[in-house]
């Protein structure tokens, strides 16, 4: 039986004056074309006018990370996405 993880991810943009919405809006996309279900999605700020999009976000357990956050960092105008927590969600 394949557990289901629960997942927050943290998404740079490339600059202050990046669009956050459509970040957010090609990100789910991503998630969901990689069978993620979204759950939860903030913009946190980080310094200078710049913030990150968090994503939480539930998956199966056993999903490639490195093509999600690869395909994540492929959106315009994102500098980086990284995988801040990772989680067993149910038994």
């Amino acid at each position: 039986m394949t557990s289901n993880a629960g997942v927050i991810i943290k998404i740079m943009p490339d600059s202050p004056d990046a669009d956050l919405s459509l970040i957010e809006s090609e990100a789910r996309k991503v998630i969901e074309n990689n069978q993620g279900i979204v759950n939860d999605v903030k913009n946190e700020p980080v310094a200078f006018g710049l913030s990150a999009v968090i994503i939480t976000f539930s998956i199966i357990e056993t999903f490639e990370q490195d093509p999600l956050t690869d395909s994540l960092k492929n959106i315009e105008h994102v500098s980086s996405a990284e995988i801040i927590d990772f989680r067993r969600i149910g038994f």
